[in-house]
């Protein structure tokens, strides 16, 4: 199997390639159904697959030293549709009844997804190459208001900082 370079890919995969890296952010975390507010850390490790058509990223997050949170999402883009897709798979358990999909609006990404539990979204805005900021919002199903629960400012770090995936 042969797999494109990334010079051919399309202009929504390029884009995608800006997750590409080792990262580290300092979080909030705001109080949830699921958890209490508070600070967290988070390392994040993110690699193109199959000659650039998806980012595999790798997500975990520390609380008080421990390892509270993990995902991983695949990223790629639909050339049909010209949306960016994000399948995640989580610490939690759900299983995903569809990707989150999206669009980019200058450097921020929006994805949304819904499920019977209520609505997710994640925004990801990026400050040059070399940081991003994510936030993450939940709506319950029901209600017409986001609560925020998760965000952060992710620098890029050497890959070699980041152990233990």
């Amino acid at each position: 199997m042969n797999a494109s370079p990334f010079s051919s890919l399309s202009d929504g995969h390029q884009r995608l390639q800006g997750l590409v890296g080792a990262w580290r952010g300092e979080e909030e975390v705001a109080a949830t159904q699921w958890t209490d507010a508070g600070a967290a850390t988070s390392e994040v490790q993110a690699e193109a697959e199959f000659g650039g058509l998806f980012v595999v990223q790798r997500y975990r997050q520390r609380r008080d030293g421990t390892v509270s949170f993990g995902a991983h999402n695949v990223f790629g883009f639909d050339q049909q549709t010209r949306l960016v897709t994000m399948h995640q798979f989580d610490s939690m358990g759900f299983v995903p009844m569809s990707p989150a999909t999206g669009t980019w609006n200058g450097s921020e990404l929006m994805l949304e997804r819904s499920s019977p539990r209520g609505a997710a979204r994640a925004v990801y805005s990026f400050d040059g190459a070399d940081a991003y900021r994510m936030k993450l919002q939940f709506k319950p199903a029901g209600s017409d208001a986001w609560q925020d629960m998760v965000s952060g400012l992710y620098r890029r770090v050497p890959p070699s900082s980041i152990n233990g995936f």
